[in-house]
């Protein structure tokens, strides 16, 4: 990185004018006899090029390079409600152990509550090396103040070099913040994670709506934050034994104040997510009217399954955007799961391609979902769908 420097003593109305005229991007100004440098600028250093020799200057600004030995291990923030670990923690756990194999780090779990030190016990049965535990009233509800003053005093004291943390409600509050306290980066729903032998984290995710997998790294900061998403990763197996070390962190008090205070928790009625199904049945843009989602649903409740949706559908308002499968609606993994009139966009594929058996239902053999499904069923959803219900019914199965 660089900047422009002005020598405004060797400015004359004559230079200003040739200044201004020589940037392409219109982001030379004159102002009172002056020169200011707007937003446009491209560091593209023609005005130091072309422009009259030594009024424009660009200067490298020299980046002092981290330690990156003062910064070990691999932490994974336990998400939970009332001491009742997110399942997508242990996903972590899973790919931090992995990560953490690679330069030969430990892993970490931050666990931040009240009344939660006999539940940190269970961490220990999924490979986890030391688990810490902040626990005091303060932190009985989350809120955003004293969560992050207990994570910034967890990595002061620790100095992970990478932080991973689910992509949930409160994942998705925490870690932004965390990473604006030590000035470092942080990449959102990433669905590949990597380490490289010198620690730097490699994280790939989609952007520009999917068109591209960004492979994002941050060489040069410490803590590594990125958030995952839930049936992203995959978990490990719990072993009977637990192995490990429960540390109860300490920490001055007076950090957890907090300018809100919790009045009244209502709970949320329990209801069914298609994170969680086994067996989903998804319907595209090949479904013409809303009338023909029956046939999709007859289908899915004799397989004892879910139904979901693509984009499309959430916005001709045909279900609920709790339905919808994507980067912009839920990731899933399930058992088994059938794709009616799909597409197979990155934006769909990146949030189902980890189920364990894609079978695609398209009439258009160069369709993208063909990529990725296990098995593929060329043709109009509305001849194979009745077939496929009428084999069920008669025992044939599926196919």
């Amino acid at each position: 990185m660089g900047k422009l420097i002005v020598n405004a003593e060797k400015l004359t109305p004559s230079i200003i004018e040739d200044l201004v005229k020589i940037c392409p991007f219109s982001a030379i100004e004159e102002k009172d006899g002056k020169i200011e440098i707007n937003a446009g600028c491209k560091m593209c250093k023609l005005c130091v090029k072309k422009g009259p020799a030594g009024v424009m200057e660009f200067v490298e600004e020299e980046i002092v390079q981290i330690d990156k030995s003062l910064w070990k291990g691999v932490a994974v923030y336990v998400d939970h409600v009332e001491g009742d670990i997110h399942p997508v923690t242990y996903e972590l756990i899973g790919k931090g152990r992995e990560l953490a194999s690679k330069v030969n780090y430990p892993v970490y779990a931050v666990f931040v509550g009240y009344d939660i030190k006999d539940k940190a016990q269970e961490l220990l049965h999924y490979g986890v090396d030391e688990v810490f535990v902040y626990d005091y009233e303060e932190l009985k509800d989350f809120r955003i103040e004293p969560y992050t003053a207990a994570m910034e005093d967890f990595i002061n004291k620790v100095k992970p070099s990478t932080l991973l943390v689910g992509a949930t409600t409160v994942g998705r509050s925490l870690a932004p913040r965390v990473a604006a306290r030590f000035k470092t980066g942080l990449t959102a729903d990433c669905t590949i994670l990597d380490m490289k032998e010198n620690t730097d984290l490699v994280q790939i995710r989609p952007a520009f709506g999917g068109n591209i997998m960004a492979q994002i790294i941050n060489p040069n900061n410490r803590p590594q934050l990125a958030t995952v998403r839930y049936k992203v990763m995959d978990a490990p197996e719990r072993s009977a034994e637990a192995s490990g070390i429960i540390t109860v962190a300490e920490m001055d008090k007076s950090k957890l104040a907090s300018n809100i205070s919790v009045l009244k928790i209502t709970n949320k009625e329990l209801e069914s997510s298609i994170s969680e199904a086994d067996v989903i049945v998804a319907a595209g843009r090949g479904v013409k009217s809303e009338k023909d989602l029956e046939m999709i649903k007859e289908l899915a409740d004799l397989l004892g399954a879910q139904i979901a949706v693509t984009r499309p559908l959430i916005e001709a308002g045909y279900a609920d955007a709790k339905k919808q499968i994507g980067l912009s609606g839920r990731t899933v993994k399930p058992k088994l799961i059938i794709t009616c009139g799909i597409s197979g966009a990155v934006q769909f594929a990146a949030g189902m391609n980890n189920s364990d058996c894609i079978v695609a239902i398209n009439k258009d053999p160069k369709a993208s979902i063909f990529n990725v499904a296990h098995y593929g069923i060329v043709g109009d959803l509305y001849e194979v769908v009745p077939r496929l219900i009428n084999n069920i019914k008669e025992g044939k199965g599926l196919i």
